[in-house]
């Protein structure tokens, strides 16, 4: 049995590091957050009329989208080196798991540019949640990790995305057409913003643990 004081961020630093903003917490997920992750999924995270995502995976049957999402994030944890890395943020308000909060790196070391997609449970859409854990990722990565660019993109008719990326101060980046469910074509607004042209929130991400994981992003 592991000693209480003692937890695997020992031999994997990420599981230390953590975000705070003025309203959630964003830590990476780990083992023991993917039963509250996986009920928030099954409760619904978007009208079942619409697809935000490039991948329609919330369409799948529970006895499909259950493991499914669970081989997606282990293979996401044992994908990511310095060199490609995703860290997917569990987002919690209080002790209630709300949402997913990815962040992204390919050559970080030389690119200095990151991507963010992002989930959040019906139950907690229009808080203002959607943007505040946007701006901990992103205040993350320009003010600690030192990136120079962030990019996003949200389907045209994703309102909710395209605020959130407005708000932040994004700027369009060009378009791309893609096949969003079988036989639909949608068209992808493609996103960037820089650190000068951030519109900060009134507030700074609070960060704890990221010295000992530096490593893990390449830097």
């Amino acid at each position: 049995m592991t000693p209480p004081d003692r937890s695997l961020a020992e031999y994997w630093p990420i599981f230390g590091l953590r975000l705070a903003t003025p309203e959630l917490t964003l830590t990476p997920l780990q083992d023991e957050d993917l039963v509250e992750v996986l009920d928030v999924v099954l409760a619904g995270i978007h009208d079942p009329a619409q697809m935000p995502f490039a991948l329609a995976w919330t369409d799948a049957p529970r006895e499909e989208l259950v493991p499914s999402s669970l081989r997606f994030y282990w293979n996401t944890r044992a994908s990511s080196t310095p060199q490609a890395w995703t860290v997917p943020f569990v987002v919690r308000a209080g002790a209630q798991v709300v949402g997913v909060q990815d962040l992204s790196g390919r050559a970080f070391a030389v690119t200095r540019t990151v991507s963010t997609g992002s989930w959040l449970g019906a139950a907690f859409h229009r808080r203002g949640w959607g943007t505040e854990m946007r701006s901990a990722v992103v205040q993350f990565a320009f003010d600690h990790l030192k990136a120079q660019r962030a990019e996003s993109g949200a389907f045209v008719d994703n309102a909710a995305s395209l605020r959130v990326s407005e708000k932040l101060g994004y700027s369009d980046n060009g378009t791309r057409v893609a096949e969003r469910r079988p036989g639909e074509r949608a068209v992808e607004q493609r996103l960037v913003l820089e650190p000068g042209a951030m519109v900060r929130q009134g507030w700074a991400v609070q960060v704890r643990g990221l010295p000992a994981c530096q490593s893990f992003f390449g830097i």
